[in-house]
């Protein structure tokens, strides 16, 4: 048993086999297209990071994560910063520093923590957790879900118990169908040390952080007629999918790593070749109805920029009826964002309504929260 967990949230996440298989009756037509988002950002209590890397994790190793989180690894494509998976339920990314897992369905993606964390130590020589994030929209089936993610009360408690001082939050409706949630252990707070959860804590300077942005972009209710590219029966191979839907032109110069479920479904990662170092764009779409598209960089005004062009480029590509408009950034470097600043207010568009609006300042963090509505044809 992984030292950190105590006892009784490791019994939680072990009988979850348990209760996916009895779940699994009369529900076999139904996928859960909502993704649920970790990322780990590690580090060491003495700074010496210079020797340590993620990607010397084995191969064989992942795949045990893989196989607690229930779900498996398809291919993999890397650059010189990053490795790129593309998983049975969507994607994992391993840098240097940061971890990324993305599962959709009823995986079990908490279930990944204890063996992420004995491994970031034992191969990666990482002794600290820097940052973590966990976050998701409301599920479709939330009754469907499994032991640690039936609520997000039950996903934050297990949490708690892993990180002391973590917060949890909702952005957008809490009475409404659409909301997102976040869990996050916040630059500035305590670090967490991950032989024994009990040591003292670390406090790393901000020195130890990196500039970072992110878009994550959730698209409900596509239009049918452009879903159809991602049945078997229509595109036979994942790289026919891949152009007769438009992805391949959402952004230039992909390193795309695609791949077609049967009878339908369809999950891809897109890494940028020409890009400045650590700019990174990553695309998900994990299935028919809940395409997820993601851009990771380091430069705040690139990624303010990119974040209008990709949500204007997949609403026109998919036209959704339903967007779900996600964007964190840090201030590191003095990255802002803020309503008063037109070049990095929410993006408008004629044919969707601005049903929701959030802009909110977290320790180290800047959230924007949009929740569009396409107007009635």
């Amino acid at each position: 048993m992984n030292p950190i967990f105590p006892d009784e949230s490791w019994n939680v996440m072990t009988r979850t086999a348990t209760t996916m298989a009895a779940n699994d009756n009369n529900n076999s037509h139904f996928f859960e297209g909502v993704e649920k988002l970790l990322e780990v950002w590690f580090t060491r209590k003495d700074g010496m990071t210079h020797s340590c890397d993620l990607r010397k994790v084995p191969r064989s190793q992942l795949e045990r994560i893989m196989q607690a989180v229930k779900c498996e690894i398809i291919s993999t494509t890397s650059t010189d910063e990053l490795d790129a998976y593309v998983l049975s339920e969507s994607s994992m990314f391993i840098s240097s520093r940061r971890f990324i897992l993305k599962t959709c369905g009823t995986t079990t993606l908490l279930c990944a923590l204890p063996l992420l964390l004995s491994f970031a130590q034992e191969y990666a020589g990482y002794d600290t957790v820097l940052d973590l994030y966990y976050s998701r929209k409301n599920f479709r089936r939330p009754e469907l879900q499994v032991a640690p993610h039936r609520t997000f009360e039950e996903e934050a408690s297990i949490l708690d118990q892993l990180f002391p001082g973590g917060r949890a939050y909702c952005m957008g409706s809490m009475n409404r169908e659409d909301c997102w949630y976040l869990y996050t252990v916040s630059p500035g707070r305590p670090r967490y040390n991950i032989a024994r959860h009990n040591l003292p804590h670390n406090r790393a300077g901000k020195s130890h952080r990196e500039p970072d942005q992110s878009l994550e972009i959730l698209m409900t209710d596509l239009d049918p007629e452009k879903m159809k590219y991602f049945y078997k029966s229509i595109c036979s191979t994942a790289a026919e999918a891949t152009k007769d839907s438009g992805i391949d032109k959402l952004l230039p110069d992909l390193m795309i790593d695609d791949f077609q479920f049967e009878p339908c479904g369809y999950s891809m990662n897109g890494v940028m070749r020409s890009v400045p170092k650590k700019e990174i764009c990553i695309l998900t779409p994990s299935a028919p109805d809940f395409p997820m598209t993601s851009y990771k960089g380091e430069k705040s005004h690139i990624c303010r920029k990119m974040a209008k062009k990709m949500l204007f480029s997949v609403a026109n590509n998919f036209e959704s009826k339903q967007i779900l408009f996600y964007f964190p950034m840090n201030l590191e470097h003095g990255a802002k964002m803020g309503i008063e600043d037109d070049d990095s207010s929410v993006p408008q568009y004629s044919d969707y309504d601005t049903e929701d609006i959030q802009i909110c300042r977290l320790p180290g963090y800047d959230l924007t929260y949009a929740l569009y509505n396409r107007f009635p044809s």
